[in-house]
């Protein structure tokens, strides 16, 4: 991923917070076909290693887990909020008109490498943990669990998948939120994303200085 060094981000903290909070990650390996992408939510263990682990699991039927062989080397990518963003958003635009669209985004990229884990015990784990910090989310009075569902029923939807996990020896993310502009026109961007219902993206753009670093007072 090129990332020019006033979008780069690097606290490990703040990329571990954004896999957190949009956990649907982009697992790409290249198989015997060639380069092969899978769409999966991932449960990150921070405390797993010096940059952490994923965890996450595949349909039986997908080939992934076949073709994937322990050790081999992957990527997984993970978007946050992202938007276009228009010259006309910007207050300096009447005074030069050199302005072009953009888009401003945050996402991680991590590599490292794969481990297929066919147990029931993992396997049961990962789809625990997911489920339950996932239902925390909905905001409902009663969030779904396993225990809802008959044993055998949910026996057989685990028997159908299979886990796998990913230590990570990299990772690094791009944090494009404008720290290139005059922070008038990153304000004023970032005003109207807000007015626009963008509010993640907002958020971020007003809280991060010129030099592309988070002020502290966060």
């Amino acid at each position: 991923m090129h990332t020019p060094q006033h979008f780069r981000e690097t606290r490990l903290d703040e990329l571990h917070r954004l896999i957190g909070e949009y956990p649907l990650g982009v697992l790409v390996h290249n198989g015997p076909a060639g380069l092969d992408a899978n769409h999966l939510p991932f449960e990150l263990d921070p405390e797993d290693g010096e940059h952490g682990s994923l965890r996450a699991h595949v349909a039986r039927a997908n080939p992934v887990w076949r073709e994937a062989k322990d050790g081999d080397e992957v990527l997984v990518i993970f978007r946050g909020p992202a938007a276009y963003i228009s010259p006309n958003w910007y207050p300096s635009k009447p005074e030069t008109h050199r302005l072009v669209p953009t888009w401003n985004y945050q996402a991680v990229h991590v590599r490292g490498t794969i481990g297929i884990r066919d147990e029931d015990r993992f396997v049961r784990g990962v789809v625990s943990r997911l489920t339950r910090v996932n239902e925390a989310r909905t905001g409902a009075e009663s969030p779904w669990k396993m225990g809802d569902a008959p044993r055998d029923y949910i026996d057989r939807m685990l028997e159908a998948v299979v886990g796998i996990e990913v230590e990570i020896a990299s990772i690094v993310g791009s944090w494009k939120l404008g720290q290139n502009r005059e922070e008038r026109d990153r304000i004023g961007a970032a005003e109207e994303l807000g007015a626009r219902g963008d509010d993640a993206l907002s958020a971020a753009m007003l809280n991060v200085g010129p030099s592309g670093k988070v002020p502290e007072d966060r």
